[in-house]
Order: C-alpha cells, then sequence, then structure tokens
C-alpha cells in the first residue's frame, strides 16, 4: 500500500480545490419551492434535487465543524418521515467557519451539491451538501433530534447490492434497501446524528486523530480483538471510522482492542478516508484493552528462520533505527535472514542521483548489534535512479540481511541494477547466473516498481534460493465503500503480471533442481486469496505458508478496520512437504498506534 501519510498529505493539500471542482451537477441550477431535508437526500444516493436552489430548508443544528478547509454545520429535521430510505440530516458547507450553534433552529436557501470526496475519478460516493448558503438562526437552545442507534442489530450483514451494469457497476441510481444492505443502511443515515455503544476498536488512531471501530463484535474477530478481512465476497459491514468534531488533542489514543465505553454519537459524514464516517460530538470512555507486542520462538540450531519486515521508507535521517533494530533482536528473535522492503537511499526523499544506501544499512547494522543482535551482513543491488518508484527520489530496495555466524551467502559477480539473473547447474544442482541478481529487470512487469533480488544462501551444507519482493501497490483501486460496486482493483493488473514473472522464475530452478529450497517472501501488496497470490503459487511451485495459520490469525496490515494479508511468505514443496516449519506473523506494529512501520513482521523456521 502507498503510505497512509503520504496520501492523506497529499489529499488535505488539494481537499479545498476538490471542494468545489468534485461536485456532482445532474440538473441545470433551477429554483425549487421549499422543501423537506428527506426530500433533498431522496431514496437513492443522488439528491433529486443537485444543482438546484432550495429555500427556507428547516432543522435543529446538530454538529458545526470549524477546522479544515470543509467548515460547514448539519442539521437534522426533528419530524421524520415515515420512509426509512430518505435521510433526515445533511450537511452545509459555508467554506469558513460557521455562526450556527449546536441546538440552534435554521432556515438555510442555498444550492444542493453533490460534493465527491477527493474528486470523481476516485469512484468514491458523493456526500450530499448544501452549499453558498444563506443561513437564518431562528431560535436556539433546542434539543437535538435523537441520534439513531447503530449496533449489530441495525446493520445488514451484507454488505451491498451490486451494481447497475448500465451504469458502469455504480450504485448511485439504485434505490437505497436499508434493511438490506450495509451501504445502504449507512446512506440512509448520511447527514443525520448517530450513536454507537461500548465498540470495540479494530484499527489504532492514527495521526490524524482517527480510529476505526465495530458495531459487530462477532464478525471476523481475531484473537487480539480486530476484524480480519478474508474474502472479497464477505465484507466486515460493522466497521465504522470514528473522527472528532473536537480538539485534536482530546482525542483518544487507542490500540487494537480497546474499547470506546459509553455512547459516541454525532452526525454520520462520508469522506476519502474510509467512507462512513461518525464525526463525534461526544466521544465515549477509552478502556484500554492491554494489547501487548508479540514474540516470536527463537529458532532452534537446526532451523533456519528467515523473515520478512517492511520498515517503511528508512533512510538515515530518521529516528526509528533503534526501535527496529530492537523489533528484529527481541520480538523477532534475530531470524537467519531478514529481508528487507522499503530501504531507502543515503539521503532519503532527497532526489540528487543519489541510488546507494551503504549509510542507511550500515546505520540500522549498527543498531542491532547495540541492542545486543548478531553482526549481520547484508547484500543489495542499488537501483537505477528513480526507476523503482515508491517515495521520489528515495529509491526504495530491497535488501537481504542475514546472520554470517549462522548462514553464508553465496556470492556470484556481475549482478546489477538492469542485469537479469538465470537459473543454471551446477554439479547437478540448481545455481544462480548472479548473485544477489535481480529478477527481468526490464520487463514490462517491473516498470516503476521494486525489481525481486534473488540471492542464493547456505545453511548447514544445504542451499536455499530466496526471492525478496516488493510488488506494485493498491495505489489506485476502487475503495471498498465507493460508488462502484464490486470495486475494480486496477492495480491488481501489474501485481499479476509480477507474479507470474516470479513464478516462472521459481520453475526454472525446479526445473533445474525437482527438491530445491525455495523461498519467496516480501511485501506482496496483495492478499492470500488473491489472484496475485494464486498466480504465486501456481500449479504448486509456491504455497503461501501464512495460510498454515488459523484464518482469525491471518494477517500483517490493518487498514480501514480490515485486519488484513499484504506481507506473505511463499514456500517451494520440498519445504511444505514434511510439515516441518512454522509460520508466525509478529503483531508489533499494525494494531499499535506508535507503530514504527506499518506492516507486522512474519517469520518462518524450517529445516533444509
Amino acid at each position: 500500500m502507498p503510505s497512509r501519510r503520504t496520501a492523506r498529505i497529499a489529499a488535505l493539500t488539494v481537499a479545498a480545490v476538490c471542494s468545489t471542482v468534485s461536485a456532482v451537477v445532474l440538473t441545470a441550477p433551477a429554483h425549487a419551492d421549499t422543501v423537506h431535508i428527506h426530500d433533498i437526500q431522496g431514496s437513492t444516493r443522488i439528491s433529486p434535487y443537485a444543482g438546484q436552489k432550495v429555500t427556507d430548508v428547516t432543522g435543529i443544528v446538530t454538529g458545526v465543524r470549524t477546522y479544515g478547509s470543509s467548515k460547514g454545520f448539519w442539521i437534522q429535521d426533528p419530524d421524520a418521515d415515515d420512509d426509512p430510505a430518505t435521510s433526515e440530516g445533511v450537511f452545509v458547507f459555508t467554506g469558513s467557519a460557521p455562526k450556527a450553534a449546536v441546538g440552534d433552529s435554521v432556515t438555510v436557501t442555498g444550492t444542493v451539491s453533490e460534493y465527491v470526496p477527493g474528486g470523481a475519478s476516485t469512484g468514491n460516493q458523493s456526500l450530499t451538501e448544501i452549499t453558498k448558503p444563506t443561513v437564518t438562526v431562528v431560535s436556539g437552545g433546542h434539543a437535538v433530534p435523537a441520534a439513531t442507534v447503530v449496533d449489530a442489530e441495525s446493520v445488514p450483514d451484507t454488505y451491498t447490492a451490486p451494481g447497475d451494469t448500465a451504469a458502469g457497476g455504480s450504485v448511485n441510481g439504485l434505490t437505497l434497501e436499508p434493511a438490506t444492505y450495509a451501504l445502504d443502511y449507512y446512506e440512509s443515515l448520511e447527514g443525520m446524528s448517530v450513536q454507537v455503544s461500548d465498540v470495540r476498536v479494530v484499527t489504532a488512531t492514527d495521526p490524524y486523530a482517527e480510529l476505526w471501530v465495530t458495531v459487530k463484535p462477532r464478525e471476523h474477530a481475531d484473537r487480539r480483538g480486530g476484524t480480519v478481512y478474508g474474502s472479497y465476497t464477505s465484507q466486515n459491514t460493522g466497521r465504522l471510522q470514528i473522527q472528532s468534531l473536537g480538539a485534536a488533542a482530546d482525542f483518544p489514543t487507542a490500540n487494537v482492542g480497546d474499547e470506546l465505553t459509553g455512547t459516541t454519537a454525532g452526525p454520520l459524514d462520508y469522506n476519502q478516508f474510509g467512507g462512513y464516517t461518525l464525526v463525534a460530538g461526544r466521544l465515549g470512555t477509552l478502556d484500554k484493552g492491554g494489547l501487548e507486542r508479540e514474540t516470536t520462538e527463537k529458532q532452534g540450531r537446526r532451523e533456519l528462520a528467515v523473515a520478512t519486515y517492511n520498515v517503511e521508507n528508512l533512510d538515515p535521517g530518521d529516528a526509528t533505527f533503534d526501535a527496529h533494530a530492537s523489533a528484529i533482536v527481541q520480538h523477532l528473535q534475530s531470524p537467519d535472514i531478514v529481508s528487507l522492503e522499503e530501504i531507502q537511499d543515503n539521503n532519503g526523499a532527497t532526489n540528487d542521483g543519489t541510488v546507494a544506501a551503504d549509510r542507511t544499512m550500515q546505520k540500522l547494522v549498527d543498531a542491532i548489534v547495540a541492542a545486543g543482535g548478531p553482526a549481520y551482513e547484508w547484500r543489495s543491488i542499488d537501483p537505477v535512479d528513480l526507476a523503482d518508484g515508491g517515495e521520489p527520489g528515495g529509491n526504495i530496495r530491497q535488501v537481504f540481511l542475514f546472520n554470517p555466524e549462522r548462514v553464508s551467502f553465496t556470492d556470484r559477480a556481475g549482478g546489477d541494477a538492469t542485469t537479469a539473473v538465470g537459473v543454471t547447474k551446477e554439479h547437478g544442482k540448481a545455481a544462480l547466473t548472479v548473485s544477489p541478481g535481480r529478477i527481468d529487470p526490464a520487463g514490462e512487469a517491473w516498470k516503476n516498481s521494486r525489481k525481486p533480488l534473488a540471492g542464493e544462501f547456505a545453511f548447514r551444507g544445504r542451499t536455499v534460493f530466496l526471492i525478496a519482493n516488493h510488488f506494485a501497490s493498491k495505489g489506485g483501486d476502487q475503495s471498498l465503500h465507493g460508488q462502484f460496486q464490486p470495486p475494480v482493483r486496477s492495480s491488481e493488473t501489474q501485481r499479476h503480471l509480477q507474479a507470474t514473472a516470479v513464478n516462472s522464475f521459481v520453475k526454472d530452478i525446479l526445473t533445474t533442481q525437482k527438491n530445491a529450497d525455495v523461498v519467496t517472501l516480501g511485501d506482496i501488496n496483495d492478499f492470500e486469496f488473491s489472484g496475485t497470490a494464486k498466480l504465486l503459487e501456481g500449479d504448486g511451485e509456491l504455497w503461501s505458508a501464512i495460510k498454515s495459520l488459523p484464518k482469525s490469525e491471518r494477517y500483517t496490515y490493518d487498514y480501514q478496520g480490515n485486519s488484513q494479508v499484504l506481507d506473505q511468505i511463499l514456500i517451494s514443496p520440498s519445504i511444505r512437504r514434511g510439515c516441518d516449519f512454522e509460520y508466525d506473523s509478529v503483531h508489533i506494529n499494525a494494531e499499535f498506534s506508535d507503530q514504527i512501520s506499518d506492516h507486522d513482521p512474519q517469520v518462518l523456521r524450517f529445516r533444509p
């Protein structure tokens, strides 16, 4: 995945522009008679009054947003109609600090707009708003309409209806069925005051003062408090994002498994960073669950321990080296080989042609020694400047970190950024033509993406081949909460090419030596049930070892309330056949608000 921090900062930069240009106007502006809020909202996702001026819309102010680029307030009609598909609340976009206060009875004249957070190209749903408003405060001090309770009983188990094929798969024109579909249910409450009670946190507080909870505590729950995402066709409908209308400093710092006890209440908004969001005017009390970082088992003398760890754009200027070193030594128990992803060059994002990462690696190696770990050595290949994607100027790459007291690296000269590694036969066994080497670096599959790094190791006289990967990100995919259902996963086209290329290389090794030990690992940027994983596994050349865990323990990353797999270790038949291996997803980052990476490392222990 792209860094959530990077994506969020970029999106916030253009938010003010989007507020103006991302509106969906279905009809030419025209005057309409006085209408109620439920008339404006209508029974589909698009207002029947979109683009029209409405006059003297009445409501009680239920929430006021005075920060960010989307300043305004929510109003709700206390006199609801009898149609469950029509919301009784709406957001009034003022663009500047609004003068209305919670409890005011107001009339609003303005233009109905369908604003698409992030822009129409995202495929997100739109948010019905009244823009360019003239607001009259009739009176103050009124009780706000009672908040609608959102809980396990009210939210349907089915996530969404399939989109209209005649509309390109969009659900926008479909009549809402809030008793049948979760997304329709939330849409029917858009802009209204809602409340949740005693809810478990399923994504930790992030730097933008937001977290995720579930209103369905039993829905695909994992043993540490999260909600596991295990299938494209089995969505977690109880997920809901929580933000606050109060000061960011007062927002709770929560980890997965904590609870917001009591009532959390406020208007139901929709945004590009997670869809439906309860913007709380009242926050529950944080009850800490005491979640602790995991520690894997130490490998035995005859066991080889290999790990994959995405260290999230690590460069010499970062302050996380000691923490990463402690993670590797204490929590991963000093694996024999670590495939590191997102190692940046010696000056990080400074875009000056630097590609070497020796300073980055030496600083990490020194930190590991200081933490009581082994004196690791490392192998990698510097990429062509700006050719491998990631943060511009950072030149991220994969690196093999290995403990020379336990394992040796077989160096074979000739590997560089543009030379393709191949497979040959030596003394009747498979060998790499260069080590380390990159798989098909000129191939279309690897355009603007990290090239796989292949290396040949020896452990107790047995050759082990490792392929370190960092596949193309999910950037550009349509959101799970978007208007197109099912969402288009456009980014997987490149990952499918990448998986096919890596599988082909593994086939070459196994054709040369049927019983070769091959480990393919890294940030695959896709799920264990995905088409990418299936192509990597091929016809049995590889198998994703995380599938040896119970389904409730299969996750390496936590995104928008879904605990999911992105990082994988795949093994060849010779390793899998004897079932003499152990797999561990070591949860030290993804579930915590004070994470040093957004990925959890993975460890495989086996006897070659």
